[in-house]
Formats: structure tokens, C-alpha cells, sequence
């Protein structure tokens, strides 16, 4: 009775250190004499107590790492970079796990080859460009090294997710000179856009006082065909009147020289009143008046000698 309850005992111990719980996310790789036997996948798993042992546990989850490292452009200009490294296992399989279980002996071995392989692999995409390639070559950068070491990778039972380069920096110096560039640049820019501006507005300004000039000239032009119209019709209208009031004055046999005079009075008298305040000098002598009443009187035989031709 002792016997088997030891036995019983015993056997207990053994099934209950043979337990283990594999977590979400790992997966167990199990040895037997130091030689792979099996993997274990996430749950409670059981293993062989004393013959079988858990070498090593395998997240399948994703991982980063972060990098701080320098590198030199192809001009000798030095570059600092800050990047942060996503990578993961490639699957689950068992093929693939056994490459991740066995290619490193520590994890520690496993982050210093894969940190060498990809600064390696930017310094040597750098090392082709020049420094003010490398600003915005942030995308090439990434896909080349993608390029030259998925394959390495691969072999080790892993798979580069993303490539994020959060900073890039050069020395001071270099760092002064970029920056009094873009700021010469800007300036240059500026002024260009200033100049342009200054050359619009002076051509349109040009062109509005050109449209102004023509509009007032042709306002000109026709006020004053509108003046010589009205002076024109004003003597017809003037000399048809003279020629009406002495063909009356010579159907009453009256004296012309008495409308004349009328006339002429009537005409000082208008100039007196609507002058403005503008000088008119008028031969108020008898002899400049008989001046005057003979070429009225010459106009008006003109006038009646082309009507009697008509």
C-alpha cells in the first residue's frame, strides 16, 4: 500500500513538471539531449520530464529597434542618422523557427548582426551620394536596404517589416552653410517676385494712363467737331438772318444801313453782357463803323448774288 502511493506520488510529480503553458504570441522549441525534438505552439503543453527541454522561446510578434549611427557622403560630408528597425519572424512554420532557434546563440547576437547589416547596408547607399542627395533620398534609402538584406534575413528566419529614418543631421558647419543656401535662395526668389510685381503693376499703370490719354484725345476730337458744327451752323444761321431782315428792309424801302446798325449795337451790347470778363477790343470811330457796315453790306450782296445763281 506504502509502494503504490509513493508510486502514485512520484508519478504526479513527474506529469506535473512535464506542464508548461506556452504564451500567445511565442511558440516553444523543444529539445531531447541537447538535439531538436519539436516545437510547442501557444496553450498548456506537456514535455517529457528530465529527457525533454525547453531550449528556447520564439516570439512570432513583432519587434523594433532603434539605431543611432554615422555615415559619409561621396562629397566627405558627415551624416548622423536616427532610424527605428520593425522587424518579425518571417512565419510559423517549423522549418523557419528552427533557423531562428539555432542560426544565433543569444538574442543579444541576433540584434548586434542585424544593427551591422543594415548600417552597413545605408552607408553604402550613402557613400554614393552627395549631401544634399541625402535629404531627400529618405525612400531610396529604405528600399535599398530592403533590397540588399531581405535576403540575409531570410536565412535567418526573419523578415524586415519597415525601415522609419527619423532623423537626419549633418556637422554644424555643414548644417550653417546648408542653411545660408536656402536662405540666399529665398532672398533671390523674393527678389524675383518683387521685380516681377514692381514690372505688372508699371505696365498696367502704363496701359491705364495710355487708355486715359486716348479716351481724353477722342473726347477732344469729337467736343471739338461739336464746336466747329455749332460755329458753322451759328454764321449760317447769322448770315440767313442778315439776308432775310435786308431783303424785308429792301421790300419796305428802308435803308439797310439803319438794321446794319442796329444790328451792330445789338452785338456790343451781347459781347458787354456775356463777355465773362473776357477783352474785346472794337474801332468805335465813325470810320471804323463804316468799316464795319460795308462788309456787312458785302456779305449780304454775296449772299443775295448766289441765291440769284441758284
Amino acid at each position: 500500500m506504502e509502494a503504490s502511493s509513493i508510486f502514485l506520488i512520484v508519478l504526479l510529480i513527474v506529469i506535473f513538471t512535464g506542464l508548461l503553458t506556452v504564451n500567445q504570441g511565442t511558440i516553444a522549441v523543444i529539445t531531447m539531449f541537447g538535439k531538436y525534438r519539436r516545437i510547442l505552439t501557444p496553450g498548456l503543453r506537456f514535455k517529457i520530464p528530465l529527457i525533454e527541454s525547453v531550449y528556447k522561446r520564439v516570439s512570432i510578434q513583432n519587434q523594433s529597434l532603434e539605431m543611432e549611427f554615422q555615415a559619409v557622403t561621396i562629397d566627405q560630408a558627415n551624416v548622423y542618422f536616427k532610424s527605428m528597425l520593425l522587424y518579425s519572424v518571417q512565419n510559423a512554420e517549423e522549418a523557419t523557427l528552427i533557423k531562428v532557434a539555432f542560426k544565433f546563440i543569444s538574442n543579444k547576437d541576433l540584434m548586434q548582426a542585424l544593427v551591422r547589416t543594415v548600417e552597413g547596408s545605408i552607408r553604402a547607399f550613402v557613400a554614393t551620394k552627395k549631401q544634399a542627395e541625402v535629404l531627400t533620398a529618405r525612400r531610396e534609402i529604405v528600399d535599398y536596404v530592403k533590397d540588399q538584406i531581405d535576403h540575409s534575413l531570410e536565412e535567418w528566419g526573419y523578415h524586415l517589416q519597415d525601415l522609419q529614418i527619423n532623423d537626419i543631421t549633418f556637422d554644424q558647419q555643414v548644417m550653417e552653410s546648408m542653411s545660408k543656401v536656402v536662405a540666399s535662395n529665398n532672398l533671390k526668389a523674393a527678389a524675383e517676385n518683387e521685380g516681377q510685381a514692381l514690372l505688372i503693376t508699371k505696365t498696367k499703370s502704363a496701359e491705364a494712363e495710355g487708355n486715359a490719354i486716348k479716351i481724353s484725345a477722342q473726347a477732344e476730337k469729337e467736343a471739338a467737331q461739336l464746336r466747329g458744327q455749332g460755329v458753322a451752323l451759328f454764321r449760317q444761321e447769322v448770315a440767313k438772318g442778315m439776308s432775310e431782315a435786308a431783303e424785308e428792309m429792301k421790300q419796305a424801302n428802308l435803308d439797310t444801313n439803319v438794321i446794319l446798325f442796329s444790328m451792330w449795337t445789338e452785338a456790343i451790347k451781347n459781347f458787354a453782357e456775356y463777355g465773362k470778363g473776357n477783352v474785346i477790343f472794337l474801332d468805335g470811330s465813325p470810320e471804323g463803323m463804316d468799316k464795319n457796315l460795308k462788309q456787312m453790306m458785302g456779305l449780304i450782296t454775296s449772299k443775295n448774288n448766289e441765291s440769284s445763281k441758284k
